[in-house]
């Protein structure tokens, strides 16, 4: 049987995602349209120059390891140790330095010696330096500089002349005289590597450029010419870039609007070029626009699924304020009357024995006169718990009439039902019921009746009304079985 429904939850449902969709859709378009607009302004004014000094501060950051590689090796008592000896076996430094090359996973490591003028590597003793060679102007440069170290970009002879760079450490021996420099390269490979990482974390074209104009590092493939000169709407201000050494420019390539941040990063004697384009930074809106809106469709989904429980709970609500009893939380006669169609179907698929009992409260009438109607209430609430709580799931329990119950027992013949019943009775007869610091007494009688599988429910339930006068009229307290 299908309870009528109170109101058309469909409609209200409809009604209210229709409202909800087009607020949120008006809500999402209108922040859209104003953020493009913002983001248009602040590109050059702000976004772009504090990604490029980001950028700027992330490869100085990158470069602090190396440095402090350098530093260790500048400091560590064995290297110290071993030029103040006389640098004897040279076997044991091109170890060390090929295990600080190795553990610190470098390109290269080095120490030149003041003393004999050696540059040494992991692989033994490179070659002598001598001030008249221009590739060693680097060791005598930093032999004179006040720093204790410098960053520099120089080929590597000890691995082919690829292009590296270095951290140039000076040592001092432990009275604090040079003894000579020492420390570890980074190919321009690796720090192309980080160039490319930092252009995919913050969606930006970056680019090192030296001061002839000339493109000499990048992480990925930047699409613009060796020499920038050469490059369509930006090659015309290239030269006052140079000569700026740091600002922010903007040109027009393509149809595009780009706009340029440059620093000069002295450590390494290049500008770093950091660029965007103005449609690929509303790239980014517009998938927010695609996230809000789908945002704002998944919390309206949400908000009708909430709606859709609060109204089903409620109607289940109502639903069960007409098929229960207020007072004692036991179904009524109108629930009984469905639930027994159900019994009855059951049944008649797979027959399993059906009994009813109908059980009343005895003297009643007595206990509302002494106690008073609250009490009374009290009592058929504290009985209806103890019938409630000895039953079985598939059982079922209805408040009958003022002082009845109707107990319904599946799948339990009459024996049994009538073994049920003694207990119920001498349950409730062992359970005074408490009413304000009182105990009252209170006992029932009970009719058992078996469903023969041809009567209709009605007629159980007259005959266990039969039996139960029964018990009445043979003194109360008491089941009496009806009749076949």
């Amino acid at each position: 049987m299908t309870t009528p429904r109170i109101f058309d939850r469909r409609g209200l449902l409809l009604l209210l995602g229709l409202l909800l969709g087009l607020g949120f859709f008006a809500t999402t378009l209108f922040g859209y349209f104003v953020s493009r607009q913002a983001i248009r302004d602040a590109i050059a004014g702000q976004d772009l120059p504090l990604t490029a000094s980001n950028i700027y501060s992330e490869i100085q950051k990158d470069l602090v390891r190396p440095v402090l590689i350098s530093s260790t090796m500048a400091h560590d008592t064995f290297l110290r140790d071993w030029v103040v000896k006389g640098e004897g076996d040279v076997g044991a430094l091109s170890r060390y330095l090929r295990e600080m090359k190795d553990r610190y996973s470098a390109f290269s490591s080095f120490f030149v010696s003041d003393k004999s003028a050696n540059y040494y590597t992991g692989e033994g003793i490179l070659k002598r330096v001598t001030p008249s060679e221009p590739r060693d102007a680097w060791y005598y440069r930093v032999r004179q500089m006040k720093p204790d170290y410098e960053i520099n970009v120089d080929p590597d002879l000890a691995n082919a002349d690829a292009l590296t760079i270095f951290i140039n450490y000076r040592v001092f021996d432990f009275s604090g005289h040079y003894i000579g420099a020492t420390g570890v390269g980074l190919t321009v490979d690796a720090v192309r590597h980080l160039i490319a990482e930092y252009q995919r974390r913050f969606q930006r074209t970056i680019y090192f450029v030296d001061s002839g104009g000339q493109v000499v590092l990048f992480g990925n493939q930047t699409g613009r010419p060796p020499d920038l000169r050469n490059s369509p709407g930006l090659g015309p201000l290239v030269d006052r870039i140079l000569q700026d050494k740091a600002g922010s420019y903007q040109y027009t390539a393509d149809g595009d609007n780009h706009i340029l941040n440059v620093n000069y990063l002295p450590e390494l004697k290049w500008y770093l070029f950091v660029e965007q384009n103005e449609e690929q930074a509303l790239v980014g809106i517009r998938r927010t626009l695609h996230i809000n809106l789908a945002i704002s469709l998944a919390v309206t989904l949400v908000v009708l699924l909430l709606t859709h429980l609060v109204l089903e709970n409620y109607q289940r609500r109502i639903e069960a304020m007409a098929s229960t009893d207020e007072l004692t939380g036991l179904l009524n006669r109108h629930a009984f009357a469905i639930l027994i169609d159900k019994l009855l179907a059951e049944y008649r698929r797979a027959p399993q024995p059906l009994a009813m009992l109908l059980a009343d409260l005895d003297n009643f009438k007595e206990i509302n006169d002494r106690h008073g109607h609250a009490a009374g209430d009290a009592v058929l609430q504290g009985v209806a718990a103890l019938l409630l709580g000895s039953l079985r799931e598939s059982d079922i329990a209805v408040r009958w009439g003022g002082e009845e119950f109707l107990l319904v027992l599946n799948g339990c013949d009459q024996p049994e039902a009538q073994r049920i019943a003694e207990t119920l009775r001498d349950k409730v007869a062992s359970t005074p019921i408490a009413y304000n610091g009182k105990q009252i007494a209170v006992t029932i009688s009970v009719g058992v009746s078996q469903y023969d599988g041809a009567e209709a429910p009605d007629q159980s339930v007259n005959r266990a009304d039969k039996a139960l006068y029964a018990a009445k009229s043979a003194g109360r307290n008491r089941v009496e079985v009806a009749a076949r």
